[in-house]
């Protein structure tokens, strides 16, 4: 939704809904910044998915090329000891995103949605909106006479 940038209030997405005080509008957007903080911890999460992923595909390079330098036994050693290993007892890194996903990401979702719902009417960003709307009434100052 775009904001009245001539106004400076929020579109009525952003706009506290009658009712909502200072301490609700607080406690959702902590709520909010702490899915904003799990949104980067499963990115890192992929992350660290594709990286150690391209890391096995190194591993397994190495091994050819240390099995056509004429050492064998160290690229068996390679072979057996690191590539294709679980990161985690029984587990490959896309079997973690997807414990990550279906045992806390999505639960968090949808729990910060129904919080959000049903003390705002599911609109998102209020504190953020409040902060934008003063930030911008400090820039024009006060009204000319």
């Amino acid at each position: 939704m775009a904001q009245d940038v001539g106004t400076g209030e929020p579109d009525e997405a952003h706009r506290r809904p009658p009712g909502v005080d200072d301490a609700t509008v607080e406690a959702l957007g902590m709520l909010t910044k702490a899915l904003e903080y799990t949104e980067r911890a499963r990115g890192h999460l992929y992350a660290m998915h594709h990286m150690t992923g391209g890391a096995d595909r190194m591993l397994a390079d190495a091994a050819r090329m240390l099995r056509r330098a004429g050492h064998g036994e160290q690229a068996d050693l390679v072979e057996r000891e690191i590539l294709g290993r679980d990161v985690v007892p029984g587990m490959w890194t896309y079997q973690l995103v997807e414990a990550y996903d279906d045992t806390y990401y999505q639960v968090f979702t949808a729990v910060e949605h129904r919080v959000r719902r049903d003390l705002a009417g599911g609109r998102r960003h209020l504190a953020e909106a409040e902060m934008q709307r003063a930030a911008r009434s400090r820039r024009r100052g006060p009204a000319a006479p």
